[in-house]
């Protein structure tokens, strides 16, 4: 098999390039701007929260936390579509489908942090204890599971594919990836609780950042070909 550059990854054939996989990899384009901007604007208008002492998770409690409980559903359920639209821009090899299935992952992971939702902690919403509960619901164990299978899923992805752009020439692609996943993941397994909020919000846009270019990229590749 020859490599090349279609969808980022290798040259994509005439079949797999329509309409149809250009809509499912502008999802990737859009989900990322729409998460962090839909999150920034209730870190800066929710009351009483605070995210140098509260992750945006918390943001998914309260009278309005319908909001974020929504985006995080849409955001993961545009992240699968731009999997599968990431799988079908790519002709088969064992790279292509491991990025692609941790793609998708990194989807549910998103779906399930909004499907389940966390227990008030923190002092959020105001007039919760400022602490973190004894005992968690099932649904508040089953959402600290989502973002974190997320955020694995998306680190292993941008390494995934810094060793497909590696392999193809595009070394600024593969040390952008590569230079994504390092950050993403110091940021977020970093060993100090009273920065997490800040440090996890800085990994989603970083990580966010990473998927829309690469979704535009591969738009812009499946057009050549």
């Amino acid at each position: 098999m020859t490599h090349g550059t279609a969808a980022g990854l290798s040259p994509a054939t005439p079949d797999t390039t329509g309409a149809g996989t250009r809509r499912l990899l502008g999802c990737g384009v859009v989900a990322g701007p729409l998460f962090v901007a839909v999150a920034t604007a209730q870190v800066l208008t929710r009351d009483g929260f605070d995210l140098g002492h509260q992750p945006i998770s918390l943001l998914s409690v309260g009278d309005h936390g319908w909001i974020q409980i929504s985006n995080f559903v849409v955001a993961g359920l545009l992240n699968v579509a731009f999997a599968i639209g990431v799988r079908r821009a790519s002709p088969p090899g064992r790279l292509t489908a491991w990025a692609s299935t941790l793609l998708a992952v990194y989807g549910v992971g998103l779906v399930a942090g909004g499907a389940f939702v966390p227990d008030p902690a923190l002092g959020f919403p105001p007039g919760t204890p400022d602490e973190i509960p004894d005992e968690m619901s099932w649904h508040a164990t089953l959402h600290a599971v989502g973002p974190a299978l997320a955020f694995l899923a998306l680190i292993s992805a941008s390494l995934v594919l810094a060793r497909r752009f590696g392999l193809d020439g595009r070394q600024g692609w593969a040390r952008y990836s590569a230079a994504t996943g390092a950050v993403c993941l110091v940021l977020s397994a970093w060993p100090d609780p009273g920065s997490a909020g800040v440090r996890l919000f800085l990994a989603t846009v970083i990580g966010s950042a990473w998927v829309t270019a690469l979704g535009l990229d591969t738009l812009r590749r499946t057009r050549l070909t």
